[in-house]
């Protein structure tokens, strides 16, 4: 397998103080104490045990919010790690990021507390005709993992999903996958980014759950012009990441239970 490189997407969501950093009085989520460590450190102790070959690259907008976590000087002082500025939205902060990178790219965010070296490399693997892949779960092995680790899901024919904050790009013109993501990714929560993705046709098909998941992920690729897959992960946890207090407790709920063990994924 090729050098992989990685990009941890830690800055601030259009620039703004995120909730649960305001309420924990620090400038960057990433920064939020999860079991006495900053919720970055769990994410890159995970990506440096998994992949030591691959370099790592935080997209955030001061990297001197991370450099004094120790994790972070050992993979300096390895010449492993590299800043780089977060931009307005994801999609440039992604393309910024993956500028004259190694691919595959694997992508993930600073609050992804719960990622396991079994879901990357099984991301890694995965569908290899695929030019993007985006790892799902399901929405009854999620509320199995915690029920209060998630409150929106996609629902497809299928069944309801919610996406684990890991990506993979197999080269330069899966770029185009992340266009998906410009204005955040949300699209629960605005109809105009459902429409502006999906478009018209397809949004209304979604919304009266006419597509099964896989279906849905045929139409965004025909859009996209790029084959865009989904990986679904039978581990619900998975999906948990640090939004607010209550996945904050759920994410310190599963890692206590585990006795600081991660979750072991295997894929649907």
């Amino acid at each position: 397998m090729s050098q992989t490189t990685v990009i941890v997407l830690a800055g601030k969501r259009s620039g703004a103080l995120d909730a649960l950093a305001g309420a924990r009085g620090v400038s960057h989520k990433c920064i939020i104490p999860v079991l006495d460590q900053p919720l970055i450190s769990h994410v890159l102790e995970t990506i440096a045990l998994t992949l030591p070959d691959a370099q790592i690259r935080v997209s955030i907008e001061d990297f001197s919010v991370i450099a004094d976590i120790p994790v972070v000087k050992r993979l300096l002082e390895q010449n492993r790690i590299a800043a780089v500025e977060a931009q307005a939205n994801l999609v440039e902060s992604v393309a910024l990021a993956v500028a004259q990178a190694h691919y595959p790219v694997l992508i993930t965010t600073a609050d992804n507390a719960l990622l396991t070296p079994q879901a990357i490399m099984a991301m890694l693997k995965a569908r290899p005709g695929a030019d993007a892949l985006v790892a799902l779960a399901r929405k009854e092995q999620i509320i199995a993992a915690h029920p209060t680790g998630k409150n929106r899901y996609y629902e497809f024919r299928n069944g309801g999903f919610s996406n684990c904050n890991l990506f993979l790009l197999r080269g330069p013109r899966a770029i185009h996958a992340a266009e998906a993501f410009r204005t955040g990714g949300q699209f629960l929560k605005t109809k105009g980014r459902m429409l502006k993705t999906f478009g018209l046709l397809s949004a209304l098909m979604y919304r009266t759950g006419w597509f099964t998941v896989e279906k849905m992920f045929e139409r965004v690729s025909a859009r996209l012009g790029v084959d865009v897959r989904p990986v679904v992960f039978e581990d619900g946890r998975l999906a948990i990441d640090v939004d607010d207090e209550s996945s904050l407790r759920a994410v310190e709920d599963i890692l206590k239970r585990s006795a600081g063990q991660k979750p072991q994924p295997a894929l649907a």
